[in-house]
């Protein structure tokens, strides 16, 4: 039986005012979730997406590995979700950390506790097999998430200035595994049939400051139909070569 969803009114009101709290970061298995985090994840999701269900949305976390809880003094107001599996590439064995959907409180946007537990859990896991390579897999459905990439890595696939076509391969290979024909390479998007969620409009458009970075007029031009559920595929090296300053040294100590 599906368990109830609480409304969205319902749990604006429970939350605390920015700036009079305390963060937490806390990476649960999907198996552990109790019925009351499945409960608050469903709407928290439903409160900033369309084109998806209770149901979907709830088949979609028991295919992924985990879930990063981002709380406010106890109440959850994030989430983000992610896979873990290895792939042979080149005839040698790589590691894939396959990222699903985040979401945050609008109000909470400016935390950054959720980023730096997640570049921490990326670093647990190389210390877990140091020697493989490790890749994040993404598929990008807002500018927002986009420019996390450039946020932690120096470069990745794809990029507006910084050509790694030979992480190209290896993304079409995930996505093609993953979405079949639903993926198209030759531009690089998984083309959804009908939404599987996108963003609501009020949130997805970006702003006219937004729109004068470099990485958000070349997602809008990579993924134009992004309003409707199209989402460009994204991969980046997990490494301490192709990372910036600050996440290399969360990773590295996460990493040991």
């Amino acid at each position: 039986m599906l368990t109830r969803i609480e409304s969205p009114s319902l749990r604006e009101n429970r939350l605390p005012a920015l700036g009079q709290g305390t963060y937490r970061a806390t990476v649960k298995r999907i198996a552990d979730l109790s019925a009351e985090d499945r409960r608050d994840l469903v709407s928290l999701y439903l409160k900033y997406y369309d084109g998806s269900t209770q149901s979907q949305v709830l088949r979609d976390l028991d295919a992924k590995t985990e879930a990063l809880l981002l709380s406010f003094d106890g109440i959850l107001i994030g989430f983000t979700t992610l896979e873990v599996y290895e792939r042979q590439w080149n005839d040698s064995p790589i590691r894939i950390v396959y990222s699903g959907d985040t979401v945050v409180e609008r109000e909470h946007w400016g935390q950054q506790t959720l980023a730096f537990a997640w570049i921490a859990r990326m670093g647990e896991l190389k210390r877990e097999m140091p020697r493989v390579p490790l890749y994040w897999f993404l598929i990008v459905k807002g500018h927002r998430t986009y420019k996390f990439l450039p946020t932690f890595g120096k470069s990745f696939f794809p990029h507006w200035a910084i050509a790694r076509d030979d992480l190209k391969p290896i993304a079409d290979m995930l996505a093609t595994e993953k979405f079949g024909t639903d993926y198209n390479p030759a531009t690089g998007i998984v083309e959804f049939a009908t939404s599987h969620g996108h963003l609501k409009q009020e949130i997805a458009l970006p702003s006219i400051e937004e729109m004068g970075k470099e990485s958000v007029r070349f997602f809008l031009a990579r993924n134009p139909h992004y309003l409707r559920g199209c989402e460009m595929v994204c991969l980046c090296e997990l490494e301490t070569h192709n990372m910036r300053p600050l996440t290399r040294r969360i990773f590295s100590r996460a990493a040991g």
